[in-house]
């Protein structure tokens, strides 16, 4: 079998006390947690955060903890994958787990990426304190179970959006609570499966727009090069070209759908026979094992070790 491996990296959400403690195990994944600044970003003792739900899940420490420990899990594998399957023929990530994607794409320092993540979390809170009153309490929800033209026209009619694009019967919906859940009764009325999501602002949607050119003087401040994988946008689905386009691409996923359909239909087409996901959950390595059956989807979280994910990628490749 001629491998062609897709690095897939996760957005919030799957956020636990135990996500980082296989990269703890590994000396370079360690070494990476060491140089990365990961506490200074966070104001606190990593453990106390783990240790603490409500923090685990604030926007403000769930960010850098997301890239940091799919960045130190990168820096634990990168070695010996490269000796099992050569490069990634895809890197992809969902939400703020393209900035992880941009790293292991070589565009961003990994350490300098989790410290964009925790500015990208100030900036974005930020946003939703200076938005109106009506909005400051903001939210994601998921639709299944009805046609995304269907579900996007009341979510309209309710000053809510399509924040990510999952599949033809599925979104990630968000927009201020009020409007989320005025959408959510009209949408169940309708047979759709409905799930609040445990983050607590409109991520990808209009609501962000503040944030926009802050974050855009964050990323022109920030060392930043040309992809040396094939990196995909996640506003496109499309591969990135040069610095200036990634800049200018990661600046639009603020205020703008997630076109996560996009990609993963852009990984087949890509030649994608194998994925990697690279969190604490297998979300993404579910919904692409359900779109496109006949790549062997496996997350981080499926193993108790780098070793067994790295015995998995070598019976892969064989």
């Amino acid at each position: 079998m001629s491998m062609r491996l897709a690095i897939l990296c996760p957005g919030q959400g799957g956020q636990n006390p135990a996500m980082f403690d296989m990269a703890r195990s590994d000396a370079n994944g360690a070494a990476f947690l060491a140089r990365c600044g990961l506490e200074r970003w966070l104001d606190a003792p990593l453990a106390e955060v783990l240790a603490d739900p409500q923090r685990l899940y604030a926007n403000r420490y769930a960010q850098p903890l997301i890239v940091a420990s799919q960045l130190a899990a990168w820096h634990a594998i990168a070695d010996e994958l490269a000796a099992i399957a050569g490069a990634p023929a895809v890197v992809a990530g969902y939400s703020v787990g393209e900035l992880s994607a941009y790293a292991v794409a070589g565009v961003f320092d990994a350490a300098g990426a989790v410290g964009i993540a925790a500015r990208r979390a100030a900036l974005m809170d930020q946003a939703r304190q200076q938005a109106p009153a009506m909005l400051r309490e903001q939210g994601l929800m998921s639709v299944g179970g009805i046609a995304g033209a269907a579900a996007c026209a009341v979510l309209q009619r309710h000053g809510a959006y399509a924040a990510i694009d999952t599949g033809e019967d599925t979104l990630i919906a968000g927009g201020a609570t009020g409007s989320l859940r005025a959408a959510a009764e009209e949408l169940a009325a309708m047979g759709a499966r409905i799930g609040d999501l445990p983050v607590g602002l409109a991520s990808h949607t209009p609501l962000m727009q503040a944030a926009a050119m802050p974050f855009d003087e964050v990323l022109e401040q920030a060392a930043c090069a040309a992809p040396a994988l094939t990196l995909l946008a996640g506003v496109t689905g499309q591969a990135i070209d040069d610095a200036a386009q990634a800049r200018s691409l990661l600046v639009r996923q603020l205020t703008e759908t997630i076109q996560w359909a996009a990609c993963m239909d852009a990984c087949v087409e890509r030649g994608v026979t194998v994925a990697l996901e690279l969190g604490a959950c297998p979300a993404l390595s579910r919904m692409l094992r359900a779109r496109h059956p006949q790549i062997e989807c496996r997350s981080l979280s499926d193993f108790r070790s780098f070793a067994g994910v790295l015995a998995w990628l070598r019976r892969q490749a064989d």
